[in-house]
């Protein structure tokens, strides 16, 4: 190191931080360590980050005395901040990947314009009329970096329109220029470091070295051709999806990238091309233009598809998929992206299309079951209706997808399995017979499986009479009335039309009058307080068909397929109005719950209101008082919590009639939630309502103690979990809550279970929530709460608020004071951290003050202790309103940390905490230790001279960096 250079150093270690006021980059210039912080492992912030900063630091506009908005002014602060950009970048070597992927477009337009300007290449010229062999090698380079960027940049969607406009206006040209790139055969520069330090510095070498051959970063002739060839590539590519002749332009690119890369080799500093991706495109080229040069026989099996595809021989396709079942060669996603354009084109109302969708279908799901996976929806629609065709050409795929001499015994076993279910499925004995008698299947398929199969026939028909053998008579065999039943029943099972759901029970009220078929499948189920109205109906076909109907509708809202749930309801509701009044209310009932679910599921999940005569018409459903209809439960939690949710809080206050308070308690308990949301605002006196609705969860959670006089004569005390105290159950309390999705009502009602769970006379560490000082702070009779079931409550109320928004800071810290009531340290430390984390993004802001409070920190700290971090401990003391400075000292003192220990010492602020440290490493003699600790203390920005926002800039950005080291810690 010079002398000039140890008094610079000496000078700057002495003196205070440099002032807020100062740009801390215009700092890095001034000192010259730009390329000294570029040089880092990891610098912060990260070179990209510096760019950004410089040129929006650059591109300020200023205010003049009139207060008037100017244009940047061209000083030379400005140019100095645009050159430390450009240096940054020819850090980066140019790399545009990395540019591309981590500025936004305005800011690499305003880039790549500053090194246009530079380089000295002529403003307003177009580049496409300029001779790239007669310019500079760092004029025709800044050239092709900027149309390189420009033809990729067009891609992106979030332009602003007037750069879209430059681009869209410039992108033909761009492509021009770099054609005329490929033309050239000389080696090209790109600007480093110091060429653009001698720009700066000396404006004269402009025409000298700065320019010459042997300046700059050199850039092969054969690197540079690769890489545009590679550009021009993914431009043609993408051209081609409106103009499919210029797929040959692409594909003739891509293939001369694959040859340079041969030449040039794939290690190459200046040719940024991902590999993987280029197959991925020459693959593509070689399918939408094959070569012209190519026989059938070397075209790859993606081609040989295309082409058949195109010019309409679908039988060659499928040849292709059923030779692909042993090869293994087409994707599976493949297959099926070709099955859904087959079945587009069949819906267009190309019939013929049907068989082969089927064959194709066929072929695929041999190809699943070969390699383990499940039969899909498709196959099963499409051989719903089997026949003599269908099965001959399924058996045929099934024999050439397997070579039985060769095959494994997975894939032998697949097949088998998929060839008895087969045969299960089929209702037609002939059709079974088929499968049966195949050689395929007789090979495959042991005796014992064989005689196993025909006794599960037996079982479910008493009239199937299968033989091993072949039977030459057996194709005569009439089908009898108790197979085409069954195949009825099945249809009924299936169907979720509510019209042939009508038309098969006809048919089979027709072939016999003995049988109930609402019970034809036992997952048909109706809630019981429905189906003693339905059974009552006289008429057995009216009977089978509203139990049917609404079964089916039920199951399909459970699936939340509410399109056929509607469907099924309407057919329903339209049946019963004929006759029944009472059922004709309770459709009406069970559509308004399928509406509220349709309408939570779909636009409510948005955040978009429901219509109006939705609202109405649950206000109505609340309202109702028409004597005898049944009523489910679960339809008024869901119009209580409808409400709710939708914050109709003056309707539950003071619109909802009396009676319903007395008669309904979930709306009772809705009335009291919606009024104490309207009045939390207010002052304490006025939250008469927030009291009510405590003594009414008191009560749900209070117990009825019984006496009962054992053997021994002794009288004992039991206690009856669920009482019937209040005016609901706990667990119909809790089933509940979780409808609610409002975030106020759900932080109100969690901080009341909190308050009563902090109310019992033993807890130890209480839980904070938001809103707990609304609530009595004790209650009469303690001792008939069942506080056991208040804190298993508390943690199912936390879990599902968390599962509705894992971002709320207030349910995250309720989530850590239950692991640290526990003892469980470091979960509790993850969940107080992730409360910082996510109102502070990613603690890149200060957290607030009323989320870290003292009594979180002091939790915090305790965690550390009892985790033996006892380094993190004295940090996080820092963190107090007052430092804490007793336990910092004695966690200090400990030996035993399973921390970090030194390497945290950058994270302390505070100059009497650090220089204990040194004082403490030189009392025991560790040397190293003291020598970090002295060097923390003697940061420049922790100088006391300094002003007081320096010294708080510093603390905060410690805090910042300890807290997100923290976080990866226990994350």
């Amino acid at each position: 190191m010079s002398a000039e250079a140890a008094d610079r150093e000496a000078a700057t270690s002495s003196r205070p931080c440099t002032p807020p006021q100062t740009c801390w980059f215009e700092f890095l210039l001034e000192e010259s360590l730009l390329e000294k912080h570029l040089r880092k492992a990891c610098p912060d912030p990260a070179p990209v980050q510096l760019i950004v900063q410089f040129l929006e630091q650059a591109s300020k506009p200023s205010v003049n005395e009139q207060n008037q908005v100017q244009p940047p002014p061209d000083n030379k602060r400005n140019r100095i901040l645009k050159l430390l950009a450009l240096k940054v970048a020819a850090h980066l070597k140019w790399d545009l990947d990395i540019l591309e992927k981590s500025l936004s477009v305005p800011v690499l337009n305003m880039l790549l314009n500053e090194l246009l300007c530079i380089s000295k290449v002529p403003p307003g010229t177009k580049h496409v009329d300029m001779d790239l062999a007669t310019l500079p090698p760092t004029t025709a380079m800044a050239i092709l970096l900027y149309n390189r960027c420009m033809n990729q940049m067009q891609q992106e969607k979030e332009l602003t329109e007037n750069i879209l406009k430059v681009l869209k206006e410039q992108a033909a040209d761009s492509i021009l220029v770099l054609e005329a790139a490929l033309k050239l055969n000389k080696d090209l520069y790109v600007h480093t470091m110091r060429t653009l330090d001698l720009l700066a510095v000396e404006p004269g070498m402009v025409n000298g070295e700065t320019e010459s051959s042997t300046a700059g970063l050199k850039i092969k002739t054969e690197e540079i051709q690769c890489q545009v060839c590679y550009d021009l590539g993914a431009v043609y590519f993408q051209q081609g999806s409106t103009n499919s002749a210029v797929y040959e332009n692409a594909r003739e690119k891509f293939f001369r990238t694959k040859e340079l890369i041969a030449e040039i080799g794939s290690l190459s500093l200046h040719c940024t091309i991902d590999e993987k991706r280029l197959a991925g495109y020459c693959q593509a080229c070689d399918v939408l233009v094959p070569s012209s040069d190519s026989n059938s026989q070397e075209l790859t099996p993606y081609s040989q598809v295309h082409i058949c595809l195109r010019s309409g021989k679908y039988q060659e396709v499928v040849q292709i998929f059923i030779e692909d079942n042993l090869s293994f060669t087409l994707p599976v996603q493949f297959r099926q992206s070709v099955l859904r354009e087959l079945f587009q084109k069949a819906q267009q109302g190309n019939e013929a299309l049907e068989e082969i969708c089927f064959k194709v279908c066929a072929c695929n799901t041999v190809r699943d079951i070969l390699e383990g996976r499940t039969i899909g929806v498709q196959f099963n629609q499409l051989f719903l209706r089997p026949n003599k065709e269908k099965i001959d050409f399924l058996l045929e795929v099934c024999s050439r997808s397997i070579n039985v001499e060769k095959a494994s015994d997975s894939l032998k076993g697949n097949m088998a399995a998929f060839l008895k279910n087969v045969c299960l499925g089929l209702e037609d004995l002939q059709y079974v017979f088929m499968v049966s008698s195949h050689e395929l299947f007789i090979t495959l398929l042991k005796d014992e499986e064989r005689k196993l199969l025909v006794d599960q026939m037996r079982k479910r028909s008493p009239r199937v009479n299968l033989c091993i053998k072949p039977v030459t008579s057996f194709y005569d065999i009439p089908a009898s009335a108790s197979v085409n039943i069954g195949q009825l029943e099945h249809q009924l099972i299936l169907s979720v039309d509510p019209w042939r759901i009508r038309q098969i029970l006809i048919e089979l009220h027709g072939m016999t009058s003995e049988r109930q078929f609402w019970t034809v499948s036992n997952k048909w189920e109706v809630p019981s307080v429905y189906s003693g109205v339905i059974l009552g109906i006289k008429d057995n076909l009216t009977r089978d068909l509203v139990y049917i109907l609404m079964a089916k509708g039920l199951h399909c809202s459970t699936v939340k397929d509410f399109p056929h749930a509607k469907q099924l309801f309407a057919a329903c509701l339209e049946l019963v109005t004929e006759f029944s009044p009472k059922l004709r209310q309770v459709m009406l009932n069970e559509m308004l719950l399928l509406d509220i679910h349709t309408h939570e599921a779909g636009m409510g999940q948005s955040g978009e209101r429901p219509p109006s005569d939705l609202i109405s018409r649950v206000r109505g459903y609340l309202e109702m008082r028409l004597p005898d209809i049944p009523l489910r439960q679960v339809v008024a939690e869901e119009c209580v919590a409808f409400m709710l949710n939708w914050r109709e809080n003056e309707y539950l206050t003071l619109q909802v009639p009396a009676f319903l308070l007395q008669s309904n308690p979930y709306v009772k308990l809705g009335q009291l939630l919606a009024a104490t949301c309207k009045e939390l605002p207010g002052p304490k006196e006025s939250r008469r309502t927030a009291k009510d609705l405590w003594e009414v969860v008191v009560q749900i959670c209070s117990v009825s103690n019984q006496h009962k006089r054992g053997n021994d004569g002794r009288v004992s005390l039991i206690k009856q979990r669920e009482s019937t105290l209040g005016i609901m159950y706990r667990s119909e309390l809790l089933s509940f809550i979780k409808k609610l999705r409002e975030p106020l009502v759900l932080t109100i009602i969690l901080s009341l279970f909190v308050k009563l769970h902090n109310v019992r006379e033993d807890i130890v560490n209480d839980i904070t929530a938001e809103h707990i000082s609304i609530w009595p702070s004790s209650i009469p009779n303690l001792q008939s709460v069942d506080f056991e079931a208040v804190a298993i409550t508390v943690k199912e109320l936390v879990r599902y608020t968390l599962s509705i928004n894992p971002n709320n800071h207030s349910w995250l810290i309720i989530q850590a004071d239950i692991y640290f009531a526990t003892n469980q340290y470091s979960a509790a430390l993850h969940y107080y951290l992730q409360a910082g984390a996510v109102c502070s993004d990613f603690f890149n802001k200060a957290v607030p003050p009323d989320v870290y409070t003292d009594q979180v920190i002091k939790r915090m700290i305790k965690c550390c202790s009892l985790l033996n971090c006892h380094t993190q401990v004295a940090i996080l003391c820092q963190f107090l309103r007052e430092i804490d400075y007793k336990t910092a000292f004695k966690s200090l003192q400990e030996q035993n940390s399973h921390d970090a220990m030194d390497s945290y010492y950058d994270y302390i602020w505070d100059v009497t905490i650090l220089e204990y440290l040194t004082y403490l490493h030189h009392k025991r003699g560790e040397t190293d230790k003291r020598q970090i600790a002295i060097k923390a203390i003697g940061q420049t920005e922790l100088n006391a001279s300094n002003p007081e926002e320096v010294l708080q800039l510093a603390a905060q950005r410690r805090k910042k960096k300890f807290l997100q080291a923290m976080a990866k810690l226990y994350f």
